[in-house]
């Protein structure tokens, strides 16, 4: 096992040793959404030191970072007169550094301080390439591009991987990141992140590949250890998107976006949707309804514990995003896209890795959270309007 544990502060110097003697590491990569870990360690003062407010965990796996960002919480302290003899036992839980984006909202008059916005304007893309309005937003609310006040240290813009299709997008003050998967989705599936290269924080999105001829899981392959499969019908097959209401305009633009595959397998599933827009003339309406329909795709929720092998490695032969396979025992291969990789370890047993497969809407979170985040989100944009 070749992990490494680093503190850095947030221009990313270095703040002391490698941390060691930790007992358990728990670290979640999720395919556009920030990731989370969790890190168990004595608490020695060195260690202590380090773990200060503002400051960064790096986790390095096989000499390459895994995952890496800001403390959420530096110190959960637990000592007890029954337990541990020693200084007693400290838990760090940190997320990677998506999630600093993630606090910001979209304004519409990002080069304007909070004073001067106008309540009745809007940010705009009208057939935009989905990289294109996605960097843009991230460079303008919160990168070098922003007002001084909203840039977040060391942020900076990665080479232009020239992926995407084209897409709009409508917001003002809605969460950056549901607005940057929104327009991911619809504008060609691709993936964004923050990589960490030296002391900068790079920011950019990429094609995911399809790596489900060369990267398959299977119990003949010896790498796979354990799988739980369940496919389930859509929630939506027809997304029915509806223009704004306008004072003096008796005639309100609806667009009908389907996923006719699904339908013709399955059912027909409506769903109404406010698409934020008074027509479609700039395919904004459109936009929405896409994006919904990914949304609500036939879920495939594929969860595997997989092991490490020389030929097939997470985070090398694949990624987050990246089309993979897998053998059911009964015959059955499925291909769909990671979601998430989830990797334990602890020094004694050493490395575990379980990799979420599936649409969208796979998930390991229970059906009422699921249903709670999304109300909570679309509420979110009926207050903005």
């Amino acid at each position: 096992m070749a992990i490494q544990l680093l503190i850095t502060n947030q221009a990313m110097t270095v703040q002391g040793d490698p941390l060691v003697d930790w007992t358990g590491l728990d670290v979640t990569k999720n395919f556009n959404e920030p990731g989370s870990g969790s890190v168990t360690l004595p608490a020695l003062p060195d260690v202590m030191a380090q773990l200060q407010p503002g400051n960064r965990v790096v986790v390095i796996r096989d000499g390459a970072i895994w995952l890496a960002g800001p403390m959420e919480v530096p110190t959960d302290y637990s000592w007890s007169v029954d337990g541990d003899p020693g200084p007693g036992r400290v838990r760090v839980d940190f997320s990677d550094d998506l999630a600093t984006i993630a606090g910001y909202l979209t304004w519409p008059e990002p080069a304007l301080t909070w004073a001067g916005q106008h309540g009745a304007t809007w940010r705009q893309f009208d057939a935009t390439n989905s990289e294109t309005l996605i960097r843009t937003l991230v460079n303008e609310n919160c990168g070098p591009g922003a007002i001084a006040a909203r840039r977040i240290p060391n942020l900076v813009l990665d080479s232009v991987a020239g992926v995407g299709t084209n897409t709009s997008a409508k917001t003002r003050f809605e969460p950056i990141l549901d607005v940057c998967r929104s327009a991911a989705l619809s504008g060609g599936a691709i993936g964004f992140r923050i990589q960490q290269v030296g002391t900068q924080l790079r920011f950019g999105c990429y094609a995911p590949a399809d790596k489900s001829a060369t990267a398959r899981f299977s119990e003949g392959l010896g790498n796979l250890r354990s799988v739980a499969f369940k496919q389930s019908a859509p929630g939506l097959t027809h997304a029915l998107v509806a223009g704004n209401e306008t004072e003096g305009n008796t005639i309100r633009t609806y667009v009908e976006v389907p996923n006719a595959t699904a339908a013709a397998t399955w059912w027909r599933v409506e769903r109404y949707l406010d698409g934020g827009a008074d027509n479609d003339t700039n395919g904004e309406l459109t936009a929405a309804g896409t994006a919904e329909i990914a949304d609500g795709s036939a879920p495939i929720e594929l969860s595997t514990v997989t092991v490490d092998t020389d030929d097939l490695k997470a985070g090398r032969d694949f990624n987050l995003g990246d089309r993979v396979a897998i053998a059911l025992p009964h015959g059955l291969q499925v291909t769909d896209i990671v979601r998430s990789i989830h990797l334990q370890a602890e020094p004694e047993s050493g490395e575990s890795v379980t990799t979420l497969v599936g649409s969208p809407d796979a998930t390991n979170d229970p059906q009422m959270v699921r249903f709670i985040r999304t109300l909570s989100r679309r509420l979110g944009r009926l207050e903005t309007r």
